[in-house]
């Protein structure tokens, strides 16, 4: 049987090969320290867990879902947009809870992507956003961040591009994988580009809680709404990357059109994990003080296993990993952490899985315990 066109498209993804890769070389006895991935290793708070137990046995918890989530896990979002953000959504209408964020790359690309339009995808960024691109027809148009505009970009060299076929602007801030965060002025003048060239903005946000000071969503921008979705996720700030819990939020016209897509994809989100979600949206302050105490602590730990490798870094970074420029010479991103992991049995991963701007780096995961990281320092 000969596979679909679109499959030429895309390559597997990198991790998918590499995880594979250093799972064989466990299995041969090598004790590898992987610090290449951002699955947390943390549990979700005991009041989740609580919740997600006792609901199992609640009357149509075993039943087929709404397409649309519970009325009050999309309340618990509006609500904790509300208190974290200032940002007022309605939940009936502009909430759409999605099993993960990943998802909600596709979703929102068959929504809004004909065959040959084209979406701009940042350079280094999430991979996803390019295969998801190439998977349903669309044209991938990649735009440059570097290290000394902020990796935000550079709107007025867009600007000066032919963007009458662009629909779709993939952005990320915090940005992954730099951990560079957008001020508020940047926020508006990516939302005053959109609105300027008739795009659709999607800012794909589930690190603003993770070494954050100052969470921000772009819907806080006036008139966002219109001209923007917003993609969250509970996998990084609650520990629920496994549960596949995100949301996407905008205005109600690009929420049914989203709706539309989903609805034909799947038959709802299991009720016990909505109600676990629901609970960990209602976590207080505690929660998040606790969570940045263990990050932190490992940041410092990490950036001592960067200075043993003579990297340079931005302390002020946010989220769950640190992005190292490598020291001059040390030869391509690819080459040096394979080094690392034959020599020192440490994965790192490369910066250029991320695109061609993330040649010369490397970034560690925080998923990793500070046992684990004093270890790999202890390697060098």
């Amino acid at each position: 049987m000969v596979t679909a066109d679109r499959l030429n498209s895309v390559q597997e993804y990198y991790f998918s090969k590499k995880l594979r890769e250093v799972r064989g070389l466990m299995a041969q006895g090598k004790p590898i320290i992987n610090m290449g991935i951002g699955s947390p290793d943390l549990a979700p708070s005991p009041q989740v867990l609580e919740t997600l137990r006792n609901s199992i046995i609640d009357a149509g918890a075993h039943q087929y879902q709404s397409y649309q989530g519970l009325p009050q896990l999309r309340k618990a979002i509006a609500d904790f947009y509300q208190q974290k953000f200032g940002v007022a959504v309605e939940s009936d209408s502009e909430i759409l809870p999605l099993m993960g964020s990943k998802e909600g790359i596709m979703h929102i690309s068959m929504a809004f992507l004909n065959e040959g339009d084209k979406a701009l995808l940042p350079n280094p960024g999430y991979p996803t956003y390019a295969s998801v691109t190439n998977l349903v027809g669309g044209v991938p148009v990649t735009y440059d961040l570097a290290a000394d505009n902020g990796w935000f970009p550079d709107l007025e060299e867009l600007a000066k591009m032919d963007l009458s076929k662009v629909k779709l602007m993939w952005v990320s801030y915090p940005h992954m994988p730099t951990g560079a965060t957008a001020t508020t002025e940047q926020l508006e003048s990516l939302v005053d580009f959109a609105r300027k060239n008739n795009i659709l903005l999607v800012n794909d946000n589930p690190y603003s809680f993770v070494l954050s000071h100052n969470p921000t969503s772009i819907l806080s921008i006036k008139d966002a709404k219109e001209h923007t979705l917003e993609l969250n996720s509970l996998s990084k700030t609650f520990n629920m990357a496994g549960w596949r819990v995100g949301m996407v939020l905008g205005s109600a016209e690009h929420i049914t059109a989203v709706l539309k897509v989903k609805s034909n994809m799947d038959s709802g989100m299991f009720y016990g994990i909505q109600m676990g979600a629901i609970a960990a949206l209602q976590s207080g302050a505690e929660w998040f003080e606790a969570l940045d105490r263990v990050y932190t602590r490992r940041r410092a730990l990490m950036f001592k296993l960067a200075d043993k490798l003579g990297c340079t870094y931005d302390t002020n970074a946010v989220g769950m990993f640190v992005w190292c420029k490598l020291p001059e010479g040390a030869g391509p991103s690819e080459e040096f952490i394979d080094q690392v992991l034959y020599d020192k049995d440490i994965f790192i991963a490369p910066g250029t899985i991320f695109g061609s701007n993330g040649e010369g780096y490397i970034r560690f995961s925080l998923c990793v315990t500070e046992e684990k990281i004093e270890e790999a320092i202890a390697r060098f």
